[in-house]
């Protein structure tokens, strides 16, 4: 096998796997590889003679014939010169099944598009790849299409003639799509529906073939030479002209290889056609097209390559978007949630540590808003002269105080702490928030956003580990505030200057110790006591915060809900794992294609070196 006939077996190869994918381009969103391979569409009337043209290139009758759209499925069709033996012909649809009786291959051929459009005589673009093997043919592939009609017969929609007419022009306005547009010579040239249509899609004639048929039933007197000759109507490449079998030679099967050499002796014996001889006939056409198929092949590779290079970089990007696939078993399940899991978890953890960003809000609710929150206490207002005056003589009772007033000092110091606990739980409840936050956050940026149950049921296992940490954050916390007011610093209050020993005087009327500068001296005395505990628990009341809700958090965010996880069975574990189904149905889809263009990539290679 050469190189060349390599080049359209690969071809063949990559047309196939692309059927068997249903990816002939009509819904995919990418350009589809079907699209970027050259093709040779044989298009013409349904009286243009196109079925005996394609008989004859492969040198033996299988094409369903009768009056009415026979053709309703493009067919593809693969031949393979083969050196010696008997031909046969496959389908790819009936893998291992090889015909060699063609008379089987027309009614295969019929049943099958029966089985894709029903009887209903409606078409359809998927296709039909027939395979022939034989030494009469050489190395071509060629789509045969519907036949161009004016009227729908009985039995058939209406929409048949349009909807025919698109298929066809869906075909050959592709780039890459070289049109064998076929005329009978015994109709004008301009009526001519494969013409007609060719001139539409290739304006120039730049990748247009065209073939007479029927010059031998020309009227008397009249001759095809300006046709052929490219006169009537200028294409880049030669006319080509063929004289088919006759309906009676049809009828009395007449063998294809007898017709060829009938075929080549009528132009040599024409005195009109002599001097095109050499260029005419059914199996110079074959020659040419299989020259001409193989030298477009030839330079479309590269092209075709780096499209094959870039849909694989763009699925697989996709499909790496997407996330891998479910196992289907308990312990696969199981495991793909814990692992799934355990990365969120790690997420999270790495937020709080500064490896990823978020975990330095909570330094700023210690840095900022709790000392403002404590300074907006304003103690001194607490402790202004009417407030102590009234707390003092309050706490005295009926019963002066002698020397200090203890009781009173203490309930000044109580009312002023017990105020710190407004900030202390605003710390806690930012803090808290911030957690959540990142819990979010962590979720988005792994594989949970694919699930959306599981998703949820995580974020709520967070949410809610993470509100059980806030409860015990708020008593500890809380506690320190309750121990500040429960236990006073003693050694502060030996250090204060006594009243005797400031030369006050005993004898004094008691109720002169109410006066104001007694009683500022004690404002500020609290005030200083109060100012000090304030700066004490501004240091401990973050460290209590982050022992009780971000260390936890980092320890324990999901330690409740893996315990429940070990005790639910499949199904439970399925719902989990509940994939939105169009994404499911879109990975799939995905994979298909990758693992196509990827057969692609290698078959092409592997041609490519060979050269």
């Amino acid at each position: 096998m050469g190189t060349m006939d390599n080049l359209i077996s690969l071809v063949n190869k990559i047309q196939r796997a692309c059927t068997a994918l249903g990816d002939q381009g009509e819904d995919s969103a990418l350009p589809s590889l079907w699209d970027s391979l050259p093709a040779i569409a044989v298009v013409g009337g349904q009286s243009s003679g196109k079925s005996s043209v394609l008989e004859s290139i492969v040198g033996k009758d299988f094409l369903p014939r009768g009056s009415g759209i026979v053709t309703r499925r493009p067919l593809v069709l693969q031949l393979h010169k083969i050196d010696e033996g008997r031909e046969y012909a496959e389908f790819m649809h009936l893998p291992r099944k090889r015909f060699t009786d063609f008379a089987l291959v027309r009614k295969e051929i019929q049943d099958e598009t029966d089985r894709e459009t029903g009887r209903s005589k409606a078409i359809s673009p998927v296709p039909i790849h027939l395979s022939i093997y034989s030494p009469n043919v050489v190395n071509l592939t060629l789509i045969d299409l519907p036949g161009l009609t004016k009227v729908a017969v009985e039995g058939q929609p209406e929409s048949i003639v349009a909807d025919i007419e698109n298929m066809v022009r869906s075909y050959i306005e592709k780039p890459n799509c070289i049109i064998l547009a076929i005329s009978p010579a015994n109709q004008d040239l301009a009526t001519s529906d494969a013409i007609k249509i060719s001139r539409d899609v290739d304006p120039k004639g730049e990748r247009t073939f065209g073939v007479l048929t029927k010059i031998d039933l020309m009227d008397k007197g009249t001759d095809a030479v300006d046709i052929l000759e490219g006169r009537s109507y200028k294409l880049q490449y030669p006319w080509v002209g063929v004289v088919n079998r006759s309906q009676a030679e049809i009828n009395k099967s007449v063998d294809m290889i007898a017709a060829r050499r009938k075929e080549r002796e009528y132009f040599a014996n024409t005195p009109e056609y002599k001097h095109l001889a050499n260029r005419m006939g059914s199996e110079y056409l074959g020659k040419m097209l299989s020259k001409h198929l193989e030298s477009v092949i030839k330079a479309r590779i590269p092209g075709i390559q780096s499209l094959i290079n870039k849909t694989i970089a763009e699925l697989e990007g996709e499909l790496a978007r997407l996330g891998k696939p479910i196992a289907a078993d308990a312990g696969g399940k199981l495991y793909s949630i814990m692992e799934i899991c355990r990365i969120f978890d790690q997420i999270y953890k790495e937020h709080l540590d500064g490896v990823r960003p978020g975990g330095e809000k909570i330094y700023y609710v210690f840095d900022n808003q709790l000392p403002a929150a404590l300074k907006r206490l304003q103690f001194d207002k607490n402790l202004s002269m009417e407030n102590v005056r009234k707390l003092i003589t309050e706490a005295d009772g009926y019963q002066p105080h002698l020397i200090a007033p203890e009781q009173g000092y203490r309930r000044l110091i109580e009312s002023s702490l017990v105020s710190i606990k407004g900030p202390t739980e605003a710390a806690v409840d930012a803090v808290h928030a911030i957690l959540k936050e990142l819990v979010q956050k962590a979720i988005s940026e792994t594989e949970l956003k694919q699930y959306p149950t599981l998703r949820v049921e995580v974020g709520n296992a967070a949410f809610e580990s993470l509100d059980r940490m806030r409860e015990e954050s708020k008593k500890a916390t809380l506690k320190l505030v309750d121990m500040e007011c429960s236990y006073l610093t003693v050694d502060f209050f030996r250090k204060l200057p006594q009243d005797i020993e400031k030369g006050g005087n005993p004898t004094h009327s008691i109720f002169d110790r109410y006066n104001d500068s007694y009683l500022r001296r004690i404002g500020s005395t609290v005030l200083a006591y109060v100012s000090m505990v304030c700066a004490s628990l501004r240091n401990s009341i973050p460290k209590s915060i982050v022992y009780c809700q971000v260390r936890e958090a980092k320890r324990s965010l999901l330690d409740h809900f893996f315990t429940e996880l070990g005790a639910k069975e499949t199904k439970q574990l399925s719902s989990l794992l509940d994939e939105d189904p169009a994404v499911m149905e879109r990975r799939a889809s995905l994979a298909k294609r990758l693992e196509l263009y990827r057969n692609a990539q290698a078959e092409i290679d592997a041609v490519a070196w060979a050269k």
